[in-house]
């Protein structure tokens, strides 16, 4: 086994071990913070992928913005304090049917397609570069357009939050 096949391997625990903790966990800022690592290792494994641009991505929008975005909404909301934050119950049985009708048609799924194929060196070819070049040349104004809207679309929902408070 190589190092690669290691490092793989560990990221992937990481990732699906997170993300059973984000399905079986009973407290929502456990399954937030499970939900980070779990955001974190896919953004490894595209790195190991040599989507550099999907990695940096990952962490920025989904790391960066949405969870910090859930993290900070579940603990600055006044209602949560007087809220017991728990999540519903779990069926088990049907769950684990679900996922071992899952895990089997991808294995079979594996070993009829790619496990048959040798696999081709892997080449690292960046991708940030070119994608970066085409943000500013020809697609800068789109690129200007969608940052706009997303600025203005952020003003609104500050105001619309702050409306209903008295000063």
């Amino acid at each position: 086994m190589e190092t690669f096949d290691i490092i793989f391997y560990v990221f992937a625990l990481i990732t699906v071990g997170s993300a059973f903790l984000v399905v079986f966990s009973k407290n929502v800022f456990y399954a937030a913070f499970g939900l980070l690592f779990t955001l974190f290792g896919v953004a490894a494994l595209y790195v190991l992928l040599h989507a550099d641009f999907l990695a940096v991505t990952q962490v920025l929008i989904y790391v960066g913005g949405i969870l910090v975005l859930l993290l900070f909404g579940m603990m600055l909301t006044s209602k949560v304090i007087s809220v017991d934050m728990k999540t519903g119950t779990l069926n088990t049985v049907p769950a684990l049917i679900l996922a071992a009708v899952v895990f089997g048609s991808l294995a079979g799924v594996y070993y009829a397609t790619w496990s048959r194929t040798p696999a081709a060196p892997a080449t690292a070819v960046t991708t940030s570069r070119a994608i970066g070049e085409m943000l500013m040349t020809a697609y800068a104004l789109p690129f200007e357009v969608a940052s706009v809207i997303l600025l203005v679309t952020l003003v609104g929902a500050a105001l619309t939050a702050r409306r209903g408070k008295n000063p």
